[in-house]
């Protein structure tokens, strides 16, 4: 499994995407620029320019006309994907965490970070109505008063979106009312990140507490748990396989205290229902920030601190695996 090194980014990834065909990968990262890329054979297609800060979060419509960019610079920007035109800019009183659009391609949400005496807010907007951009006034305004949302997903048939919080709390906020239709907490500490399965029954989590956790994205019942011995900073669920991928590594500035050996930058598979470990993969140099399964189950990309993507193409002997119970 020889990866595809994707170099385009200065600084450490903070989200990778594929689009829904999976032929498109977009990267942001804690430089200004937004990558999109080739999956296929690595290639960089183009960068959208604009942002003044680190971005923190990337995502794109199931057409992938429009492409969504969240930063520290203040700021929530769409983007035309094939030309890299700026359409709109949301701007916020505090830095964009997490950004995503509904399924519809319809509705966009993004939340803010808790800083400089502003707190949390979750904003809806619907594209549908230039108005709404152009007065930069949400439709809809959810504040978090209590624990600043971390990583959020858009839960199935965009009615809902699923929030992951600083203090391990998931919540979901309603699209129409704002209001909290179901909370739990399974963590005990932060949410680094919340990703959906294809079909959106499921939604995988990864904290902080060195554990990343199955869900039921409507109910939210916890279905199965995924433990380390590392804080869990992203975590993704195979589209074909009972495959779980998990990256992470010991905090960005624990890193040079330690050897490298030690470290355990691995990207780690975990089977879905018997939540063993079957297999590791090496490669980053630096915990790794985030990782996608390709929409066809045929490989995956991860994203690093060291600044790198990497494409890995699974070999066919990954597609005969059977895990012995």
């Amino acid at each position: 499994m020889k990866p595809i090194l994707l170099q385009g980014h200065e600084r450490s990834i903070t989200q990778i995407k594929y689009n829904r065909e999976g032929d498109l990968i977009f990267s942001v990262a804690k430089d200004t620029v937004a990558n999109v890329w080739y999956s296929v054979n690595g290639e960089r297609l183009g960068t959208y320019n604009g942002h003044t800060g680190a971005l923190w979060c990337v995502d794109c419509d199931w057409d992938t006309k429009n492409v969504l960019t969240g930063s520290a610079d203040n700021s929530c920007r769409l983007w035309d994907c094939e030309t890299g035109k700026q359409l709109a800019m949301l701007n916020t009183s505090s830095a964009v965490r997490t950004c995503g659009f509904d399924f519809s391609g319809n509705i966009i949400m993004f939340s803010t970070d808790k800083q400089m005496g502003y707190q949390c807010f979750l904003n809806y907007f619907d594209l549908r109505d230039p108005q709404q951009i152009e007065d930069n006034q949400p439709y809809l305004t959810v504040p978090c008063a209590e624990s600043k949302i971390t990583s959020a997903v858009w839960g199935p048939l965009g009615e809902f979106v699923i929030a992951g919080h600083e203090n391990g709390e998931i919540n979901q906020f309603s699209a129409k009312s704002g209001e909290v239709l179901k909370k739990v907490k399974e963590h005990n500490k932060q949410i680094n990140d919340i990703q959906t399965s294809v079909d959106l029954t499921m939604v995988i989590t990864a904290s902080k507490d060195c554990s990343s956790k199955l869900f039921d994205s409507t109910t939210l019942d916890h279905i199965k748990s995924f433990k380390t011995e590392r804080p869990v900073n992203s975590a993704a669920i195979s589209p074909i396989m009972d495959h779980v991928v998990m990256g992470g590594g010991q905090e960005a500035m624990e890193v040079t205290t330690t050897s490298t050996r030690i470290g355990k930058f691995e990207a780690r598979f975990f089977h879905a229902a018997y939540e063993e470990e079957f297999g590791r993969v090496k490669g980053h140099f630096g915990p790794i920030n985030c990782v996608a399964f390709h929409p066809d189950g045929k490989s995956y990309s991860s994203g690093g601190e060291d600044g790198y993507t990497r494409i890995h193409h699974f070999d066919p002997q990954y597609f005969d695996f059977e895990l012995e119970a």
